[in-house]
């Protein structure tokens, strides 16, 4: 296969991958509900106010638990697994198909080349 259709075939399968198994799970429910409004546009004028009273600046506030963060990389890789094992099946590759249409508006993937460098540390 010629790079350019690998590349191709690669962004195809990517935003698949991003879409049914990233996009479609918990992650909507994280990101639904009301956001902030900001009239600097950094949200630096945004702070939530705790339980306890403490003012907290947007910037700073974690947007989700380590429960959450769990659950939702739990469900990840279960939909990563599955979608890996299921991708030679015809059904599965027409559901994939229908959920590739609106993935047609996104930006086109770029290579990340320090993915495995340093800069990603170490556990």
């Amino acid at each position: 296969m010629r790079r350019k259709d690998e590349e191709r075939a690669a962004a195809k399968l990517a935003k698949a991958m991003a879409m049914i198994c990233v996009r479609n799970t918990m992650l909507e429910n994280i990101h639904a509900g009301r956001g902030p409004r900001t009239k600097s546009g950094d949200f630096t004028d945004v702070f939530v106010v705790d339980a306890e009273g403490n003012r907290i600046p947007w910037t700073e506030v974690s947007r989700i638990d380590e429960d959450e963060m769990r659950d939702l990389m739990r469900q990840v890789v279960n939909r990563l697994y599955t979608f890996q094992l299921r991708i030679e099946e015809p059904e599965f590759q027409a559901f994939v198909d229908r959920w590739l249409v609106p993935t047609g508006r996104w930006d086109e993937p770029v290579l990340e080349t320090d993915l495995g460098s340093t800069r990603f540390p170490e556990l």
